[in-house]
């Protein structure tokens, strides 16, 4: 190929070396910023220095990613008035904004307005697009482009060969981002309003899990200001997945957005214990929210005695009765149980402020703080509304039969408040062996008592696993936000995984969320998805199978085994390909196989390690294979990861997941007889 100037790869070439000095010009900018006489106080200063750390670091230019992925050339200019002979204008379209020393924009951020026909226009409607031209890349190297004559009728639509090779390109490392490669449908979504819930249902490769952290960023492009005010927040299934996603958003150059899991958001207390399904099913269920409501509000007794307020030689009586209604009216405001505690004692002492008018006085506001501060008022706000722990209150529902009993009347049935009793007396909070589901149920109680903060937009990924309260329990972190709810409900592994998504935003407080479906994959090869597919009408029979869209059908097989032995041999075949393997199978089987890799001389890592050049083998227990992805897997013993769930329906639901964390090939090897939904 030639290399003139004239020649169109040189050009773009020449163009992305511009943009590269253009961006360190950029950092080179902000990293010689003097802000010693632009701050008044140290307080200032850290904050400023802090805000210019995080710019350096959103400015970074990543060797080995492309600077941009695709150019835009329009026919007119965009807002302008089009007429005839009007010129058009070209942008390049990539992960950043970039502008050279004069301001003039020389890559846009794929966020910006002008960016979205890049994923949206098509020969039906082309949105004035004239030419639209995707880039190759080898490295950070552009080694290629590919155009599309979008507004000339004479050229017919065709699928583009650089998309389907990003697509799939073998990956070796962490997650990383679609950008160069996101589809109309998956768009819609990206850029889907603030102000709204949206559901995605997908299944296995149809790009979920990415489509959610693009609209992340794209949420804090649009509305930066707000976002950073509220905070924003990424919920995944366990740290292996967080660490697998971690580097997509920094790649977008978003570097403010916090990780958690579930766990961590309601760590209140250390979780030590376990429960058996049927008690985790019990404690899960939404039902235990009104339990805690009605343990915690009994609490409250309504007063018997006058409460009296001795100032100087004036003794002030507050009745009975109108403690009464104070108490009455702050139970009916439904607010929550510690502001109404912290609001009985101003009340009482307003009562008490009203008699002082009304004998001639004139007391201020200053008068009314010492009266709710007084003595008697305490005793009585004391005894009326006592102060209540959230783990203490959880502790005796857990331990105490009748107390438990008395606040389940009507809700639980007595099986049930069976199930969830300790068998044994725990003497303090501390000493107690706390389970994940007991530390959902402190953060529901913590809740009721003090309201949780909320931010602005919350991605909450794999949603198809959680429990109805631990659904409650992320809902309460974005009450005045909006979130963004990824899943597959074929792919729920626990006993009390989601039915149905319009229960699922029920839960979470957003049942106005809009559901959207994405069938299309883009990662699993066709010859696995169709084989993976026979076990959907045995765990959700209602759900569109997902249809491969990709060109290469990859590779799969079936393999019987004879031992250990064979599955590392079938690890070393997958090994000569470029790219990541992962070895999954059931978790009981991990030791055994770790110990026959190290024998055959073969490093591997554990689940959401970095793969490196010289270690691409990772070990996956099937338990924690949801959400991951290699290029080529060996699945061991489909039978053996059904038996070690505790029910069948389950145990399909994980052999799906297992089936599909494939993006070039796959071989499922197998000693013990295949499962019968897998061979009818």
């Amino acid at each position: 190929m030639s290399t003139s100037a004239d020649d169109p790869l040189s050009r773009e070439r020449s163009h992305l070396a511009s943009s590269r000095a253009a961006l360190r010009a950029m950092r080179e900018d902000v990293e010689a910023l003097d802000i010693k006489d632009v701050t008044a106080n140290w307080v200032n200063a850290e904050v400023l220095a802090h805000q210019i750390d995080e710019r350096i670091k959103a400015l970074a230019d990543l060797s080995d990613t492309p600077l941009f992925f695709g150019r835009l050339d329009y026919l007119h200019a965009p807002g302008a008035e089009r007429s005839e002979g009007a010129e058009g204008e070209r942008f390049y379209i990539g992960r950043r904004h970039v502008h050279d020393a004069v301001g003039d924009p020389m890559v846009i951020d794929w966020r910006a307005p002008v960016s979205q026909p890049f994923y949206r226009a098509s020969k039906k409607d082309p949105q004035d697009v004239g030419l639209r031209r995707r880039f190759g890349y080898t490295g950070g190297d552009l080694t290629a482009y590919e155009d599309e004559h979008l507004s000339d009728p004479a050229e017919a639509a065709r699928t583009s060969k650089l998309l389907q090779q990003e697509i799939e390109r073998p990956r070796v490392g962490p997650m990383r981002d679609i950008v160069a490669t996101i589809q109309p449908e998956q768009d819609e979504i990206v850029r889907s309003g603030l102000g709204g819930t949206v559901c995605v249902q997908g299944g296995p490769g149809t790009g979920k899990t990415a489509v959610g952290l693009h609209r992340v960023a794209y949420l804090l492009y649009a509305h930066r200001e707000r976002l950073a005010r509220t905070g924003t927040l990424v919920i995944g299934p366990n740290r292996s997945f967080l660490h697998y996603i971690e580097q997509v958003l920094p790649a977008l150059g978003e570097l403010a957005v916090r990780q958690a899991t579930v766990d961590d958001l309601v760590g209140h207390v250390e979780v030590r214990g376990t429960d058996d399904a049927a008690a985790a099913i019990v404690k899960g269920d939404a039902r235990m929210a009104e339990v805690l409501r009605r343990a915690l509000y009994a609490h409250v007794t309504l007063p018997t005695e006058p409460v009296v307020v001795v100032r100087g030689s004036r003794r002030w009586r507050v009745p009975s009765y109108e403690l009464t209604d104070i108490v009455r009216e702050l139970l009916d405001r439904e607010i929550r149980y510690g502001a109404a505690r912290e609001a009985l004692p101003q009340r009482i002492a307003h009562a008490v402020l009203v008699q002082m008018e009304r004998s001639g006085e004139a007391p201020d506001d200053r008068v009314q703080d010492a009266v709710a501060r007084n003595t008697a008022v305490k005793a009585a706000v004391k005894a009326i509304w006592p102060a209540v722990e959230p783990a203490k209150l959880v502790l005796r529902l857990l331990t105490d039969a009748e107390y438990l009993a008395e606040h389940a009347e009507g809700v639980l049935s007595e099986d049930e408040r069976k199930t969830i009793l300790w068998a044994r007396p725990v003497r303090s909070v501390k000493s107690a062996k706390w389970s994940a589901a007991d530390a959902v149920l402190i953060d529901e109680a913590t809740d009721l008592i003090q309201r949780t903060q909320s931010l602005g937009h919350v991605v909450l990924d794999e949603a198809q696993d959680l429990s109805p309260m631990q659904y409650r329990a992320v809902g309460r972190r974005c009450t005045t936000g909006s979130a963004t709810v990824l899943g597959d409900l074929a792919q729920g592994t626990t006993p009390w995984a989601t039915r149905s998504w319009a229960e699922a935003l029920s839960h979470l407080g957003k049942s106005d969320g809009v559901v959207e479906e994405l069938t299309a994959g883009f990662r699993v090869p066709t010859d696995v998805i169709t084989y993976a597919s026979r076990l959907l009408p045995h765990i959700a029979p209602d759900l569109t199978p997902v249809e491969s869209v990709r060109e290469n059908p990859g590779t799969f097989e079936v393999r019987p085994v004879s031992g250990t032995a064979d599955v590392v041999q079938a690890c070393e075949e997958l090994l000569r390909n470029e790219g990541s393997t992962g070895l999954i199978a059931a978790d009981a089987k991990i030791p055994t196989l770790a110990e026959a890799l190290t024998e055959a001389g073969i490093g591997c890592l554990s689940p959401g390690e970095e793969t490196t050049a010289e270690t691409r083998l990772t070990l996956v227990p099937a338990s924690l294979a949801k959400g991951l992805e290699y290029d080529y897997v060996v699945l061991d013993e489909p039978q053996a990861v059904i038996d070690a769930e505790p029910d069948e329906r389950t145990g399909l639901r994980r052999l799906y997941v297992t089936l599909t964390r494939a993006v070039s090939g796959l071989i499922v090897t197998h000693g013990a007889p295949l499962p019968e939904q897998l061979t009818s």
